[in-house]
């Protein structure tokens, strides 16, 4: 799988409308933008439009609210898709996660092509991680490799879905170490399966590295590594995959598309909103507090990024497809 492009540490210049212009007209307030969740509530996904979309609003001005619709189901496919078939008026957005969406037509038939979204601002680039229990015997990455070599089809890891960040993570790695196929345990959700973990359940469990932070800074679980370009701040001591010798940058990509057809005006005036609320000092102390990983990119840049990665994933597909 190609190395993406590296997880900033810091934000870029983000382009604000100039000081002195027309101001543009208030958002109409006679109903709320609906901002699709493809999850269930509680998880990664669903924080980051409740925290985020309040900045959104403010800066669109006017009556401009939001309502946050939760429609889980099919590893994202279900919200994705009503998506991209809501009418382009500006209304329906959608708070979506890659590489699930992009990964979803190439395994099976969808209702959406990705390329066609309004790519309209990404938020997050939350790294893959591989964690085990304090008491576990495996102490790093090669460890782990050499288990799977040594043990074929007895190391078992979990994940929150086929096709998802993670199991793709896995694939990856087992791709890039020529290891044997661990086996796959599937859940519905990262709070089934850090209690399968909890539970020893399972031996490994592939996640984000801004999950489970208290877990991981009681010492109740420790990460093997961290499929980024650098350590993570909040957890200085986890080592990065580079620095164990395995060259693989992996992770989950939060953010937000609007449905295709998107009048170009309505594009523009979105991708300036979020540019400005991904700028505000208030909503960044927001997302310091809740341990994000940021990466933001607006508009052409971010669908750049996600062309790269589907590229990439039907490269994988072809040597581990993760259909199962």
């Amino acid at each position: 799988m190609p190395t993406r492009r590296a997880l900033l540490a810091g934000l870029p210049a983000l382009a604000l409308p100039a000081t002195g212009r027309a101001q543009p007209t208030p958002w109409p307030g006679d109903r709320p933008i609906e901002v699709v969740v493809p999850v269930p509530p509680g998880g990664a996904l669903d924080a980051l439009a409740r925290l985020l979309m309040p900045h959104v609003c403010a800066q669109l001005g006017g009556g401009a609210r939001f309502v946050v619709l939760n429609r889980p189901g099919a590893g994202t496919q279900i919200g994705n898709e009503a998506v991209f078939n809501a009418a382009p008026d500006g209304y329906t957005l959608g708070c979506i996660t890659c590489p699930a969406l992009p990964a979803l037509p190439i395994e099976r038939q969808v209702r959406y092509r990705a390329a066609d979204f309004a790519w309209l601002a990404n938020v997050v680039d939350d790294p893959n991680s591989i964690f085990v229990l304090r008491e576990s015997p495996l102490r790093s990455l090669a460890d782990m490799a050499a288990g799977a070599r040594a043990r074929p089809g007895q190391i078992s890891y979990g994940s929150t879905g086929v096709g998802g960040d993670d199991h793709i993570a896995m694939l990856a790695f087992e791709d890039w170490a020529g290891t044997p196929p661990m086996v796959h345990v599937p859940y519905a959700g990262s709070a089934p399966a850090i209690q399968a973990l909890l539970g020893g359940h399972i031996d490994l469990l592939v996640g984000n590295i801004s999950e489970h932070l208290p877990l991981q800074k009681e010492g109740r679980i420790r990460a093997l590594g961290l499929a980024a370009p650098a350590r993570f701040a909040p957890l200085p001591a986890v080592p990065t995959f580079r620095e164990q010798g395995f060259d693989l940058v992996a992770g989950a990509s939060r953010g937000f598309v609007g449905t295709p057809g998107l009048p170009a005006a309505l594009r523009t005036r979105l991708e300036g909103a979020f540019a400005a609320a991904l700028a505000e000092p208030a909503f960044l102390q927001e997302a310091e507090r809740a341990g994000m990983p940021l990466r933001p990119m607006v508009g052409a840049a971010y669908a750049a990024m996600v062309a790269e990665m589907e590229a990439g994933l039907r490269s994988l597909w072809g040597r581990r497809p993760w259909r199962e």
